[in-house]
């Protein structure tokens, strides 16, 4: 290539990138206003590392346990400053902590427990510079109690609290007494789920046997208690805790997780001889998550939430729990739902024993009586166990010697989402308390947004999908109340709409909440609330009918995409059922599936139509129907077609459109001269002597063939220029170069994709900078024709992240890329090749591998 066609096609490319990023900007400007109300790291006056939340439904404040702070915040007046109260750790304190071997960032004070006592008092545990402290807040003043010596009154918080801030932990409050699941020892290598307050003697722990906790990770507790009316025999309350651990009865090449449930009953106060201090009723069993159509299960437990599907009554609590799998090395999520009554017919089930002679599970025989591990109730009381102290000791023995259960609770699950990966999980019940129940998800992601997805019966519908944190900010607590999601990141905190009409946001979503008081406006399109009951001839189908068809989700409209040869698209279609997907498109082999998504190299022979369909549970249904998802067809476009896609805009992206012009042409002009400068000193260099190139001023003159640098490509063309990220201690891999389409299913869409680079949606993950055309590698200037479409198809994210070691599966690699160097691509590789040998663009060695690390 030229120089002057260098210095006229880097302007023009980096003019694409400016015009693609600030259109992606524009389109986006009006996203972060979904949600009501944000508070962030400024409006919170610096303080950050939000962990824990406590809500006073009474009085709508709002509790905030952060780093050396704990904050007050009325919901009901946002707008109002928060209240802050410092409990820090001292400087000798923390520099003793780092002198341990912790870190700086380690060695504050992380509050991670608030809890109400009950007498106008919140009982605050935090990390302390990994000395755990408790102190007690009064609500009356808001301040930290006092002791003597006017320093914060506090006591040890070992048990309670855990001793590093990533630690994973739950507690709960019983009856005024503290129950908790935590770590025990500065190592972390000690468990215990334990009564933590309370009289000193009946403070009570588990066995220290691997049967009994095998390296868990706490996730959840809840505190079930049941009224003297729903509760005859006289049974005592429970307490639950859902954990994952290593699972000790399989005996595999690898350390097999599972997710459990683990009971204990109230009134336990242990043992008299055997299990002194120990509990005497601690049961546990396994929870089975699975889809077994396709026999996937899910054995991570990541988040349970605990509901009364009628209210009071504590024998219709189900948990819904949020998994994922330890096998897949992509981002997957799952909701299961537990009912409590299948959790007690599994405890009150046959026990597992491991017998040691030859290393077989098998059910053990006899059963002592009274029954090991059960709560106390009026008929044991009847026969003298008026307390735990009085069970003999073969019965004691037996529960400690078994604590695990024979079989397990099992559930399919309600909603599988590949490619997300949920962090937190809520649930808003809808409608009438009838079977099937209608309950709306509200599942926080680790990139900040929030999920909002109806589930009635077997059928999910995603209702929307809302960006409310940056990309770097998880969630990591939603509260309910008052028809409000009170959603929380490390730094911020939103409020949501979680209740009402507003959640349906089609004709047809909005048609099956008729019964709920829903009613779609076609003027204003939307889904409004209506006081009139419907009435006989005012039902679901009713309501369908008066919906367009091209809104019917199993209809959708046909996506026209104008493309051209050698482009790289990724056809998005959203699964919400756990049900597999299936594609029809043109017998070819450039195509590729990723999950439910398809990923299509275009070629003149695989133009045409291209659909997904899903099996899905519809309602009245008890077999998988077959569902239309998404509709597409490519058709081939000329060159000139791409200039319309970056068009709309305002004077804010003329002024970006301007600015990387600019750019452009400075660059290309400081390439000019580098070119002619190089030519004049290559020429000069053919009367140097031979041993000049021996010396290292003789070496960077040369070409990068000659140069001990990390080897091109093999085609540039090939592969998409990606950026490595760490997020949550884990480095992945992402795509920064997506095509930005237009949102929704319905409606024709003539987008034209005929070569315009099109930055990520910043709002769905991906708030990094476009570098893909003004960018330089190990081997020079790279360019990147790789470019993925991710439509935001029913409110669905952009972005999508691309696996390590995915782009050679089955085979299909190098058939992928062919077709790919046509005049374009050829031009492009002749100017890297060129460029690649000057010496401004070398790195003076490789990049060391990023290692991937756990926090």
């Amino acid at each position: 290539m030229t120089p002057a066609g260098a210095m006229i096609l880097l302007p023009v490319l980096c003019l694409v990138s400016g015009a693609s990023w600030a259109a992606t900007l524009g389109g986006l400007e009006g996203e972060y206003n979904r949600h009501d109300t944000i508070l962030d790291t400024k409006k919170f006056g610096g303080v950050t590392n939000f962990s824990t939340v406590l809500l006073d439904r009474s009085s709508g404040m709002l509790y905030l346990g952060a780093r050396d702070a704990i904050l007050s915040v009325d919901t009901n007046r946002l707008d109002k400053p928060p209240r802050n109260i410092t409990w820090d750790v001292p400087e000798e304190k923390r520099k003793s902590c780092v002198a341990k071997g912790k870190t700086e960032v380690d060695c504050h004070n992380y509050i991670r427990l608030l809890e109400f006592l009950g007498d106008g008092r919140i009982y605050a545990c935090g990390t302390y510079a990994f000395d755990p402290q408790c102190a007690f807040l009064e609500l009356s003043s808001f301040t930290l109690e006092k002791a003597e010596d006017g320093g914060i009154k506090m006591e040890t918080g070992k048990g309670k609290c855990p001793f590093e801030p990533s630690q994973h932990y739950t507690a709960v409050m019983a009856g005024g007494t503290l129950y908790t699941a935590a770590t025990i020892n500065f190592l972390g290598t000690l468990f215990d789920i334990s009564r933590a307050t309370g009289p000193e003697q009946e403070r009570i722990r588990t066995e220290r046997s691997i049967n009994w906790l095998n390296d868990p990770e706490f996730v959840s507790s809840a505190f079930i208690e049941q009224s003297a009316d729903s509760n005859p025999t006289g049974d005592d309350d429970k307490i639950y805790f859902f954990f994952t651990e290593v699972a000790k009865e399989y005996d595999l090449y690898t350390k097999v997780k599972v997710p459990r449930v683990a009971r204990v009953c109230k009134s336990d106060v242990g043992g008299m001889k055997t299990l002194q201090r120990r509990w005497t009723t601690f049961l546990k069993t396994q929870l089975v998550c699975e889809d077994k159509p396709s026999s996937q299960r899910y054995n991570i437990l990541t988040d349970v939430f605990t509901m009364q599907h009628t209210p009071g009554d504590a024998s219709s609590t189900h948990f819904y729990g949020l998994f994922t799998s330890q096998w897949e090395h992509e981002a997957l999520s799952a909701v299961c739902v537990f009912s409590l009554s299948d959790i007690n017919k599994v405890m009150d089930g046959p026990f597992k024993e491991l017998k040691k002679t030859c290393e077989n599970w098998i059910n053990p025989e006899p059963v002592p009586t009274p029954r090991p591990g059960q709560c106390l109730n009026n008929a044991l009381k009847a026969e003298g166990f008026e307390s735990s102290l009085k069970l003999p000791d073969k019965v004691l023995t037996f529960v400690r010697d078994h604590p695990l259960m024979e079989n397990s609770v099992t559930a399919a699950p309600l909603l599988v989402r590949k490619g997300i990966r949920y962090t937190k999980l809520a649930v808003t019940p809808m409608g009438s308390r009838v079977e099937p129940i209608r309950v709306v998800l509200h599942l926080g992601t680790d990139r900040g947004e929030l999920h909002q997805v109806e589930v009635m019966g077997q059928n999910a519908t995603l209702l929307q999908e809302i960006p409310l944190f940056t990309p770097l900010e998880p969630v990591n607590n939603i509260l309910l109340h008052k028809g409000r999601a009170l959603v929380g990141s490390p730094l911020s905190l939103a409020r949501v709409q979680a209740e009402g009409c507003a959640l349906y946001p089609d004709c047809e979503v909005c048609a099956r909440a008729r019964e709920l008081g829903c009613v779609w406006s076609p003027k204003e399109e939307a889904c409004r609330n209506t006081a009139t009951k419907p009435g006989p001839g005012d039902t679901v189908d009713d309501a369908l009918r008066k919906c367009d068809k091209r809104e019917v989700r199993c209809s959708p409209s046909v996506r026209e995409l104008q493309v051209f040869v050698g482009l790289r698209l990724l056809l998005p279609c959203v699964q919400l059922s756990p049900r597999p997907c299936s594609w029809e498109h043109p017998p070819h082999r450039h195509t590729r599936h990723h999950h439910s998504d398809l990923e299509v190299t275009v070629t003149k022979e695989n133009l045409g139509k291209y659909t997904c369909t899903c099996q899905e549970m519809g309602p009245g249904n008890r077999e998988p129907t077959p569902c239309l998802r998404a509709i597409y067809h490519l058709t081939l476009e000329g060159p000139s077609a791409g200039g319309t896609v970056a068009t709309a805009g305002n004077r804010h992206v003329l002024a970006i459109y301007i600015l990387f012009f600019c750019g452009g042409l400075a660059l290309g002009a400081f390439v000019l001269h580098v070119i002619t400068r190089r030519r004049s000193i290559g020429h000069q260099g053919h009367h140097l002597p031979d041993n000049s190139l021996s010396s290292e001023k003789g070496r960077d003159l040369l070409g990068s063939s000659a140069t001990p640098q990390s080897p091109s490509s093999a085609s540039l063309l090939s592969e998409g220029f990606r950026m490595t990220e760490k997020r949550n201690g884990t480095a992945t891999t992402t795509t920064t170069t997506t095509l930005l389409s237009n949102q929704g299913n319905g409606g024709h869409h003539g987008n034209s994709y005929s070569g315009t680079l099109i930055h990520g949606n910043p709002s769905n993950g991906n708030g990094n900078a476009l570098y893909a055309n003004c960018n330089t590698s190990n081997s020079g200037l790279r360019f990147s024709s790789e470019i993925f479409t991710t439509d935001i198809l029913d409110g669905r994210t952009g972005e999508r992240e691309t696996p390590k070691g995915r782009e050679r599966e089955s085979g299909e690699g190098d058939e992928v890329d062919e077709g790919l160097g046509d005049g374009f691509g050829e031009g492009i590789k002749r100017l890297e090749e060129e460029l690649s040998s000057f010496p401004m663009l070398k790195s003076p060695a490789p990049l060391a591998k990023c290692e991937e690390s756990s926090i």
